[in-house]
């Protein structure tokens, strides 16, 4: 393993540099020592980007769950792998050792070959942040079904679009979920979902809140009856390394969601690698990510990235303002969390509440903080560094897509120097470069370009389920010859990536390709400011000009809202350039939001370009009731 493991910036290096002229030894020699197979690879990598066309591993032969689970029993069965907080603090904790999650994945397993399920067979999880969810992933990747978690806060709508489109022929749900104050009905919203789909033959009910459900007796299993007369043993099916494990759907901004496979064997290789060595991972850590399992983060650093490396990882059921905004400091302290893995945007919600509930907790255990999903801005950056980390803990700003299926860019901890709002150094084994409008590769500093890896690696999702023209055009055909990540970014002087934002968020104005997250950036300075977007309208005399919706902290009296305006103008002057002003500032209550914190930006920009009958799909809004407010009070 100690090949695995990067020991310091030097290692990196030279790890870096091997794996550009040695790709396959590179890769070769990390997946046979630090894992178990059935059978060797035989080959490590073939790649055909202009037919989208990648493998890893061939010829191998192996089981994830078996690297995830049985190889621990064997030496630490007792030590923790799930520690799980409920919604309700006042509920007992559960603690989940390698040996209790083995039986429990293998009485699963069983319940799901009870029902038919067979290699290759889809299973869709409509589920709470319970241990139930992680267990049925594991329980699918155990057996070779092929799980497909679809967040639990999607409408009817949108889970019917997802199972639908992977022909899944199984739905596993609950009865219902806790969300904070809220109990939230899942199996009437799965009912409605799969009305008239005949893919669907059976659908298994998780007992969480024991409300009264409908419940139809040729379809609707009850979980727990089939699981209390289940097997405790289930040998993992052997599966090859191009085998899927699962499909994650991402919505992008326009058309049908894309359902992302990803594979067995580099999935579970790259996942691993870079949870060993992005979070410095060591034996007795407490790892936390935040995220939600319907989400990729969920999948490759709370679930799969955790377990393969034998780690400790918590979940937790609630939201982090419940029942009080301490809940997050709460956990925290009460398990001496080493690694807090979250969002900017809950980092941005966190900010705006009393520093007494954080103050007043033991933030002590923490050691490395990390941050996912989007760019950080630098006030969240310092607030984070400064008053949870207590500036000794580094920041892994990470970045990578539901489709690179591992971090492709972060720092790593106690070994890559950090820099406020920059992602840093791509990993080993990552061939970024920066391209311009014409395909050819930007050398110089701090000029923005398109993002594009040149080279396959092992996590990659290889096609979109039942649609691999669309994968192969959105993420092969814009720049032949490199995969294009619909990312905009720059490097600095010592090769620091920072991800501005995404091809459609840039604006050019006047000639100039203004990318919205720096802005976004110096205005979120402002004391005031809570959140900011910038999308861009047509102009007459620019082409574009940038309009912006932003919403304030409740502390405070902002009455006079023209002095405002004009300060938030003067920080993006003095931050990013004059440039970089705002035409329209529009200030609104809160911003549209995906469940997972992400804001809607091609909402605001039909808002904003007069196109209120044109703002798609809303059924993955939280605060759905925020679209009518702003458009009332547009500019």
């Amino acid at each position: 393993m100690s090949y695995f493991k990067i020991a310091d910036l030097e290692q990196y290096f030279k790890h870096t540099k091997k794996a550009v002229r040695e790709p396959r030894k590179f890769w070769g020699k990390m997946a046979e020592e630090a894992f178990l197979w059935y059978q060797a690879p035989e080959r490590v990598f073939e790649f055909d980007f202009t037919n989208g066309d990648i493998k890893w591993f061939m010829g191998g032969k192996l089981n994830i769950t078996k690297n995830c689970i049985d190889r621990y029993v064997a030496r630490k069965g007792d030590k923790n792998a799930i520690i799980f907080e409920s919604n309700n603090p006042d509920e007992p904790t559960q603690f989940i050792s390698y040996n209790d999650l083995y039986q429990r994945v293998c009485k699963t397993a069983n319940v799901l070959k009870s029902l038919g399920i067979e290699k290759g067979d889809r299973v869709c999880l409509y589920l709470p942040m319970i241990p139930e969810l992680a267990i049925a992933m594991l329980a699918c990747a155990r057996i070779g079904a092929i799980h497909s978690v679809i967040f639990a806060g999607f409408s009817d709508a949108a889970a019917r679009r997802r199972i639908e489109d992977c022909g899944a022929k199984l739905v596993i749900t609950a009865d219902g979920g806790f969300r904070g104050d809220k109990t939230i009905k899942l199996k009437e919203v799965i009912d409605k979902a799969i009305n008239g789909l005949d893919c669907v033959e059976k659908v298994l009910v998780v007992k969480r809140t024991n409300q009264d459900i409908p419940f139809q007796a040729e379809k609707d299993v009850w979980f727990d009856e089939l699981y209390a007369n289940a097997s405790e043993e289930c040998n993992p099916e052997i599966m090859d390394a191009e085998d899927p494990l699962f499909i994650l759907y991402t919505s992008g901004s326009t058309g049908k969601p894309k359902g992302m496979v990803h594979t067995t064997g580099g999935y579970m290789v790259q996942t691993a690698y870079t949870f060993a060595n992005v979070f410095d991972y060591k034996e007795e850590d407490i790892f936390w990510c935040t995220a939600d399992l319907g989400w990729i983060t969920g999948h490759s650093y709370m679930l799969y990235g955790a377990l393969l490396n034998g780690a400790t990882t918590v979940i937790h059921e609630g939201i982090p303002t419940y029942p009080t905004p301490s809940r997050y400091w709460d956990i925290i302290d009460k398990h001496k969390v080493t690694h807090f893995y979250t969002a900017p945007t809950a980092i941005r919600s966190l900010m705006t509440n009393d520093y007494s509930y954080i103050t007043s907790h033991d933030l002590s255990s923490l050691r490395v903080l990390g941050s996912v999903g989007e760019p950080i801005n630098e006030e969240a950056w310092h607030w984070f560094n400064d008053f949870v980390g207590k500036k000794r803990c580094p920041i892994m700003d990470t970045w990578w897509q539901t489709e690179t299926g591992a971090i492709l860019i972060a720092p790593l901890a106690f070994k890559t120097p950090t820099k406020p709002t920059y992602a840093t150094l791509p990993l080993p084994g990552t061939q970024a470069v920066l391209l311009d409008e014409h395909g050819e590769e930007i050398e110089d500093f701090q000029q923005m370009g398109n993002l594009c890896i040149k080279h396959p690696w092992p996590s990659m999702a290889r096609t979109i389920w039942g649609d691999h023209k669309r994968y192969v055009e959105t993420y092969f055909s814009t720049f032949p010859g490199y995969y294009f990540t619909g990312d905009n970014a720059l490097r600095d002087e010592v090769g620091y990536y920072r991800i501005v934002g995404r091809t459609d968020d840039v604006i050019i104005v006047s000639g100039h390709n203004l990318g919205t997250a720096p802005i976004e950036d110096a205005i979120n300075q402002h004391p005031a400011v809570a959140e900011s977007a910038i999308v861009g309208y047509p102009h007459e005399i620019k082409g574009n000009t940038m309009y912006g919706f932003i919403s304030l902290k409740v502390e405070g009296n902002y009455r006079d809202r023209d002095n405002l305006k004009k300060e938030i103008n003067q920080l993006i002057a003095d931050h990013y350039g004059p440039i970089g002003k705002l035409d329209k500032i529009q200030f609104v209550d809160d911003l549209p939001k995906t469940r997972s914190g992400k804001i809607l930006r091609r909402m605001l920009r039909a808002i904003a370009n007069n196109q209120e009958n044109n703002l798609g799909d809303t059924s993955t809004m939280i605060n759905p009731e925020i679209l009518k407010k702003i458009i009332e009070e547009k500019l």
